[in-house]
């Protein structure tokens, strides 16, 4: 029974040590991106709340990324703290086996492993998903966040403006410049218009319209070349129909892993009907489904390692030099999975090493601990 509590607590430590620095790792990491996502208010015109939801979805993106390595920090304080201060002395002087707590170590990195498997393939990709389709379904909010003065902005596909000034929703000497037919209907020869400029004095924005006054409207025709110049003392500019050039379809990574394993095994005419399912991106979907389905596989190749904290050590120097090497060592496991991932869709063989490393790096260094925890014992 004792045992068992001590157990019990071990896990409790390990488990709320992995939680606390993955969710400091996590929260730093997405201030830093939270920053770089208010381009989408100040560039693209999208609204706050739009943001706010956008930044919090891609939490999930950022968490499964520091899992592996906050398992490997956690298992590390835990295993130091309690051999600095005695803890695991009393359960080798009552007869329990460091192979025992080897194992224990090993199933709390399964259930880490279930926890980065879900993750991964299923709430990761949802979310993000989710945070793309908000992109698309919201559109920008107001058409002014997106003015900087003196300045041109290419905010939106097709669309170049430049304002000299500006105070509140009040512009100055503005110069617009529409290639994509935005502002067709403001010509008579709205068809045969192949781009349009639009020259004013002063105006006035509101959402997505803007209300210009005193300048002229140039547009020049497809065939001829010949410009057209209308003067106009008013003018009433609807901007509903700009397109940021935010990319609003979902990315691999924001693809389901239903959709992507569809892919890799269907044929080509069923591919067709799949989002992001073409024959140039096999290589990167390759990448993407190894990162979501083997790289958790590397947790417990990381318990096993941490796990050779355990084998006493003789000399106190020996101690500290083992504490460091181990860590590397594990790290380098981690750093080894990242790096060989990158070419798993390109090489077979890359891809081959990265997903058979987790089933001979397990049994190996659990016959090495197995090994020197009987040589201990001597």
């Amino acid at each position: 029974m004792l045992q068992n509590k001590i157990y019990q607590n071990f896990i409790k430590e390990i488990i709320k040590t992995f939680l606390v620095i993955l969710f400091g790792l996590t929260a730093i990491a997405w201030t830093v991106r939270a920053v770089n996502f208010l381009d989408l208010v100040v560039d693209d015109g999208f609204a706050i709340m739009t943001y706010f939801q956008y930044s919090i979805l891609n939490i999930f993106g950022i968490l499964t990324k520091f899992i592996p390595l906050s398992f490997l920090l956690s298992l590390i304080i835990f295993i130091i703290k309690q051999i600095e201060e005695n803890e695991f002395i009393i359960l080798w002087t009552s007869g329990v086996k460091k192979l025992k707590i080897v194992n224990l170590f090993f199933i709390i990195s399964i259930f880490v492993l279930i926890f980065y498997f879900v993750l991964s393939t299923i709430i990761t990709p949802l979310a993000l998903n989710k945070s793309r389709t908000l992109l698309s379904k919201d559109g920008y909010s107001s058409f002014l966040p997106t003015i900087r003065v003196s300045q041109f902005s290419d905010s939106f596909k097709g669309f170049t403006f430049l304002v000299e000034n500006k105070f509140k929703n009040q512009i100055k000497n503005i110069f617009m410049h529409d290639s994509s037919n935005i502002l067709k209907g403001l010509t008579a020869k709205s068809k045969d218009t192949q781009s349009t400029t639009i020259i004013a004095k002063e105006g006035i924005v509101n959402d997505k319209k803007m209300l210009l006054f005193n300048g002229q409207i140039i547009s020049t025709e497809k065939n001829s070349k010949k410009e057209n110049i209308i003067k106009f003392e008013q003018l009433n500019i609807d901007l509903n129909n700009l397109e940021t050039n935010t990319t609003t379809q979902p990315k691999l990574q924001e693809t389901s892993s239903i959709n992507l394993l569809k892919c890799i095994f269907t044929d080509k005419n069923e591919k067709e009907k799949i989002l992001n399912c073409g024959e140039d991106s096999k290589n990167e979907i390759i990448t993407v489904l190894n990162r979501r389905f083997i790289l958790p596989f590397y947790i417990p190749v990381v318990a096993l390692m941490c796990s050779f904290l355990l084998i006493k050590v003789k000399r106190k120097t020996n101690y500290f030099l083992n504490k460091y090497t181990i860590f590397i060592l594990s790290f380098l496991i981690l750093l080894y999975s990242e790096l060989i991932i990158r070419y798993t869709g390109i090489s077979k063989i890359v891809g081959m090493l990265f997903m058979f490393s987790p089933a001979l790096f397990v049994p190996l260094i659990y016959i090495l601990l197995i090994y020197n925890l009987k040589r201990e014992s001597y």
